[in-house]
């Protein structure tokens, strides 16, 4: 055998690992977790897939009808229909329902934490980076927001905005910029005093650059696992909302919304109207906090050690 040969066959059989392979190495050694992602992948495509895949449009008028109100799980209507989890009172499959409401539940969260996480990052690395009367006004801004709960500041922001899906956006925005702002600036305040930064100023490369380019990506790392929990917990207080009357308006389908309307027959028997959203929302909210807290674990050394 030549050496060329030879060469290219030990080449062959070493297995080369990139970081990016190392880290879903680690992330599959948690089966929790790996179960937990593959939950949170499929309630994902179900709300996406859910104009197709839904047996009925629960919020089309000429699809539901009113004499197939409160029928039990596993019944069928009279034209031979067949309810897996049954139907509420407007006659609505709650199959249908839960993935309507499951996909405007995500769109909300994902929205709202993509816009905080965009208004948080930029003013907590230009807080870092000029630092003084910056970072003073900055962060005091950020202590006091967090100084309120978040529920109580989403509830006045749409008692005076009013209801709509776009309002309760923007009050779940306003409610979540902080934590990443604060998180950046703490981390962008460490990153600021290396030698890379110090020699991308002696270049005197321009600060838009320096801030976004060179200081930014050293300061993803925290943010991801950030950005996965303050999800789950923009869906829990769009459901809050929602249940309390002051989130997106009866017209669209919600988590949140689902459980208000079937609260009142609980006691009834009923359970199936408020139980089976009620287990879904708790379903979503666990796995997107279990991929959450391993994401931090494998991003900080030390919970790793």
């Amino acid at each position: 055998m030549s050496v060329s040969a030879a060469s290219s066959t030990t080449r062959s059989a070493i297995k080369i690992e990139t970081p990016l392979h190392m880290f879903w190495a680690d992330f599959c050694a948690n089966r929790i977790a790996l179960i937990a992602l593959a939950v949170v992948s499929v309630l994902a495509l179900i709300s996406v897939l859910s104009p197709w895949i839904a047996p009925q449009n629960p919020y089309d008028l000429t699809q539901i009808s009113i004499f197939d109100n409160m029928l039990k799980p596993l019944q069928r209507s009279q034209e031979g229909k067949l309810f897996v989890l049954g139907s509420d009172e407007q006659g609505r499959d709650m199959l249908s329902a839960m993935m309507y409401g499951l996909k405007m539940s995500l769109f909300v969260a994902i929205t709202a934490t993509t816009a905080a996480l965009c208004v948080g990052v930029s003013l907590g690395i230009i807080a870092a980076y000029f630092g003084g009367r910056v970072d003073a006004v900055l962060m005091r801004l950020v202590d006091l927001q967090l100084s309120f709960p978040a529920i109580l500041i989403a509830l006045i922001l749409l008692a005076v905005l009013g209801k709509g899906v776009d309002k309760v956006i923007f009050a779940l925005m306003l409610v979540q910029w902080a934590y990443y702002a604060r998180t950046v600036r703490g981390n962008a305040m460490v990153e600021r005093r290396r030698e890379y930064i110090e020699a991308a100023q002696c270049l005197a490369l321009p600060r838009h650059r320096i801030i976004f380019r060179h200081l930014l990506p050293n300061c993803l790392g925290p943010l991801i696992v950030v950005a996965t929990v303050q999800v789950a917990h923009a869906i829990s207080l769009e459901a809050t909302l929602s249940f309390l009357g002051v989130g997106v308006p009866i017209t669209e389908p919600s988590l949140g919304l689902l459980i208000s309307n079937g609260y009142k027959y609980i006691l009834s028997g009923k359970y199936w109207v408020s139980i089976y959203p009620g287990l879904l929302l708790l379903l979503t909210i666990v796995s997107i906090n279990l991929v959450g807290d391993h994401l931090r674990d494998l991003l900080n050394p030390r919970l790793k050690a």
